[in-house]
């Protein structure tokens, strides 16, 4: 993943356990919401706007300190598939507002359909996105994410999504 959303969820979900959750246990398990979301978005390429993508997730009920497990599967326009799973950070506690700031970080899986060669099979995942809640729990989200493999594979250009995300939390 590019490195400065790795620091972004690092710096954030870190300093957010150390000052709101490391007075009991840093890393306690607490319920959280459940919540399907979909989103669509356009993915970019070595600067160039390639195609579509639509992505398909779950954000389990449950947190570990500040972060909550999630799990998600996406397919391109040109057959690229991606699936992973990893950890959000949501800003609970910076702002007392419907608005809030998000990000990810997931390792997964990529199957190359017709789309550029990113690299290997292994693709890691990181997003920084904002949103809002709505008063009935659904969000709406605007968010960035970077894919890329960290070097592992000799190839590694990286692929871009621009994407809307719509949350709907599971009663």
């Amino acid at each position: 993943m590019e490195g400065w959303l790795a620091g972004v969820f690092a710096v954030f979900g870190f300093t957010d356990m150390y000052l709101n959750d490391c007075q009991t246990s840093c890393l306690a398990y607490s319920e959280d919401q459940a919540r399907w979301h979909v989103q669509l978005g356009g993915t970019e390429f070595n600067n160039r706007w390639i195609g579509e993508e639509i992505l398909i997730g779950y954000d389990f009920g449950r947190k570990y300190g500040p972060f909550q497990p999630i799990a998600s599967a996406s397919v391109t326009d040109t057959g690229d598939a991606w699936v992973g799973a990893g950890l959000k950070w949501t800003s609970e506690h910076l702002l007392d507002a419907p608005i809030y700031f998000e990000t990810y970080a997931m390792p997964g899986l990529y199957a190359a359909g017709d789309g550029p060669d990113i690299g290997g099979f292994i693709q890691f995942r990181g997003s920084i996105g904002f949103g809002y809640e709505f008063h009935n729990g659904v969000r709406a989200v605007v968010a960035y994410d970077h894919r890329s493999n960290a070097h592992i594979w000799e190839t590694n250009p990286g692929l871009e999504t621009l994407h809307l995300r719509l949350s709907v939390p599971i009663r």
